[in-house]
């Protein structure tokens, strides 16, 4: 699939993708990958190895954390472990106002300012996980490693 070829967001997302020096293409799937389950099954792999963007609102900023599809966060364990106040979830308003994007289509970068960013821990336990790319039916593959070189991220567990 060419670049042109996707929506205009994942057109962002493909883009600031290659200034980073990633190298896996943007994918648009015809199933919805809206939730780590749907991504799983469209893409035939662990639900582990989905990495879920959720902005979180925690010091009067988004954050942005990458978890493992089979995670839920602990967001008073994580606050505690980044050092950081409360993380209260953020409402679909400011998830796109912190991102260009919708939720279950938040890609890990190609927001309007890079966030402060957690990529859980569990994610290196796979040696390729897959991520959103702008909108609900795209992603791309990519590793943990590379996630944190991308986004600057901190690795911590989000779990208790």
């Amino acid at each position: 699939m060419t670049t042109s070829s996707l929506p205009a967001r994942s057109q962002q997302v493909a883009r600031a993708l290659a200034a980073a020096g990633v190298r896996g293409d943007v994918r648009e799937l015809a199933d919805s990958t809206r939730t780590a389950a749907e991504a799983a099954a469209a893409l035939g792999c662990d639900i582990g190895a989905i990495a879920n963007s959720l902005i979180f609102v925690s010091d009067g900023e988004p954050v942005l954390v990458l978890t493992s599809g089979r995670h839920r966060v602990d967001t008073k364990a994580l606050a505690e472990r980044w050092g950081r106040g409360e993380l209260r979830r953020a409402t679909p308003e400011q998830v796109r106002e912190a991102t260009g994007q919708v939720i279950g289509g938040v890609a890990p970068l190609g927001h309007p300012s890079p966030l402060p960013t957690v990529v859980d821990s569990a994610l290196s336990d796979y040696p390729q996980i897959w991520a959103a790319a702008g909108t609900p039916r795209t992603v791309f593959p990519t590793t943990a490693a590379e996630l944190r070189r991308i986004t600057n991220a901190t690795e911590l567990p989000v779990t208790t």
